[in-house]
Formats: C-alpha cells, sequence, structure tokens
C-alpha cells in the first residue's frame, strides 16, 4: 500500500506542475497588451462581408443593397468597407470580446465615418469604434434596385 501511495502522489504532483506552467487565461482587457495599435479615423461603407471578398467589383459608394441585406439577414458579419478596399471588423474594448452587430446594424448600407482604435495583424483590420457618423454627403450608386 505505501509503493501505491506513492505513486499516486508523485502522479499528482506532475499534473499539479503541469497545470501550473500551462499559459495563463485571457485578459479581461486590452491595457497593456503588445498590439499594432493607433487611434485613428475611417471612412467606408458598413455591410456583410462575403460580398466584397467575393466580388471585386463591389465598391464602397456602388453596391446592391438587396444583396447587402440578404447577407446581413442570413448572418453574415459586418465590416467596414473603405475606398481603398480594406475591409475592417468591428470589436469591442473589452476581452473577451462581444458583438458589435446590433450596434452596426442602424448603419448597414451606409458610409460612414467612424473613430477609434485600430488594430492591424498580418493584414486584418479591426476598429474598437468609439464613434460613428452616416456620411449623407457621399453619394451610393445602388445596384439591382
Amino acid at each position: 500500500m505505501p509503493r501505491f501511495l506513492t505513486v499516486t502522489l508523485l502522479a499528482a504532483c506532475g499534473l499539479l506542475s503541469l497545470l501550473a506552467a500551462s499559459p495563463s487565461p485571457q485578459k479581461t482587457s486590452m491595457a497593456g497588451d503588445r498590439a499594432n495599435a493607433s487611434q485613428a479615423t475611417i471612412e467606408g461603407l458598413v455591410r456583410d462581408v462575403a460580398c466584397p471578398i467575393q466580388n471585386l467589383d463591389g465598391t464602397p459608394t456602388n453596391r446592391s443593397l438587396k444583396c447587402v441585406m440578404d447577407c446581413v439577414k442570413g448572418g453574415s458579419p459586418l465590416v467596414i468597407l473603405t475606398k481603398d478596399g480594406y475591409l475592417y471588423f468591428p470589436i469591442s474594448d473589452k476581452m473577451p470580446d462581444t458583438d458589435q452587430r446590433q450596434q452596426l446594424m442602424p448603419f448597414v448600407g451606409k458610409y460612414v465615418r467612424a473613430s477609434g482604435t485600430v488594430f492591424e495583424r498580418t493584414g486584418t483590420h479591426a476598429i474598437v469604434i468609439t464613434e460613428i457618423k452616416e456620411m449623407k454627403e457621399i453619394h451610393l450608386e445602388t445596384d439591382g434596385q
């Protein structure tokens, strides 16, 4: 019996050392994290992500509103497509991230100016939006209407 107890204790100590060496859980804020981040203002069309990736003819000022709305209703993630072709994914300022869809829904299919913290990682762009306004002075062409 003492041998069994020794083996059990050694196994338990090994398991505890593995757990202690495992990475710590994700932080609950972005403060102090290493990131490629800056304060910026971007301008572009709020829309679904699928169409501008699959159809390079779509631009921020020329879109099929019906297609945009159908994709959004189908659950496609929302992005801001800029004139230079960049896609910005809206993210929250919290970890774990929270959904930004409801805040952007009033702007779907509209050209906006959004300010906040912009992040870039290997070609992917994201923005924590602190202010967003529709730019009504930008003329949008609509296909398929």
